[in-house]
């Protein structure tokens, strides 16, 4: 009897402590260019909200896409709209480490057309692009009241990480500016999170300019500020997930809009009317972030990010274990080569349509 006791017991404690283990919280805080009203940047807050065991720390802003005072307020309208206001955000750089409108202009001189430029003239031309931000900006999606946190970008980003040391996932979507920052701020920075996934890293992409589309081919995040991208990529981070070329294949499209739309909400709403045709870039690097599981085939290899001035500026370039540079912090980084493309379309419809908050 005493020993089927024991028994009942053992097993008792060994459930209740894997469904402790399984009830574990994920701590996440995303760095993103926030281009809005709607689009990839704005939707990829989509897979972190309302989501079980899933704790948003925060949001960060970095210019890239475009401006960071316009982007800020795009988010913080979306937030406001989803009654999701209890997430801070947090305003971060406004224009990269080293590289700069008159450097982009030369480069395009010199080596060709970048398709996207992001805040530096989108789709068109740099050339009456002014060297920093403006004042101004449109809000088609209404005037935002929510306010941004006190505290920068890059000291969100420590706070986040040292409250809860070893448990947090840096989700990086933009130009890598604010997490560079954030390393050279405090050298522990790194070290202190759980691991960074962040959307960039396009490898093989020459190619594809020619046969697809030139700007699904863009590295942009990493040649808007290529500097920051190298600080980062090897910086010591316990883990890296790289979410590059993955993504260009899986589209925002009519038919998954519609699907969306199927659950009248404001976020819907707010979705189907800023509708923007483009690959799910940064939706599928926080649902990675929070669910690697929809993984399901990856390379690991060493990358780091061309600083060399040239027509390589800003390219990603990978190496194995044979053949990588010695004595160059280099990092390994798990590339990301397919995904379960149902199920990551699927719960993306659930959490579209499940996204508002009750704040």
């Amino acid at each position: 009897m005493r020993r089927s006791l024991f028994a009942f017991l053992s097993l008792l404690i060994a459930g209740n402590s894997a469904l402790a283990a399984s009830q574990t919280t994920e701590y996440v805080i995303q760095d993103n260019d926030y281009l809005g009203p709607g689009g990839s940047d704005i939707q990829s807050v989509l897979p972190l909200l309302n989501r079980p065991n899933v704790s948003l720390l925060g949001l960060t802003v970095t210019m890239g896409d475009d401006w960071e005072n316009a982007e800020s307020a795009h988010i913080r309208r979306f937030l406001e709209i989803a009654h999701q206001t209890q997430i801070p955000v947090s305003d971060g750089a406004t224009l990269p480490l080293l590289n700069s409108v008159e450097a982009t202009k030369l480069r395009e001189q010199q080596f060709g057309v970048i398709p996207w430029k992001g805040a530096w003239g989108g789709l068109g031309s740099i050339d009456h692009i002014p060297h920093t931000q403006p004042n101004t900006f449109p809000m088609p999606d209404g005037a935002v009241n929510l306010k941004a946190s006190s505290l920068p970008a890059a000291v969100a980003l420590i706070n986040a990480v040292h409250a809860h040391p070893h448990q947090v996932t840096v989700i990086a979507a933009g130009p890598l500016t604010n997490l560079a920052l954030a390393i050279r701020l405090d050298p522990s920075f790194a070290s202190t999170a759980k691991q960074l996934v962040f959307m960039g890293g396009l490898l093989d992409s020459s190619m594809m300019s020619i046969t697809g589309n030139a700007d699904f081919a863009s590295d942009f995040n990493m040649i808007t500020d290529p500097e920051a991208a190298h600080i980062t990529l090897t910086a010591p981070w316990p883990a890296i997930t790289c979410v590059g070329n993955v993504s260009n294949d899986i589209m925002m499209t009519h038919d998954l809009m519609n699907r969306i739309t199927q659950k009248k909400t404001p976020v819907t709403n707010y979705l189907s009317k800023f509708y923007s045709p483009l690959p799910l870039w940064d939706e599928l690097t926080s649902a990675i972030a929070v669910d690697p599981t929809l993984v399901t085939k990856s390379v690991n290899a060493y990358m780091d990010i061309n600083t060399a001035e040239g027509m390589d500026y800003g390219h990603a370039h990978v190496w194995p274990d044979s053949t990588v540079p010695k004595g160059m912090n280099l990092r390994k980084v798990k590339i990301v080569q397919a995904i379960d493309t149902k199920r990551f379309i699927d719960e993306f419809v659930s959490q579209a349509q499940n996204a508002m908050g009750t704040h």
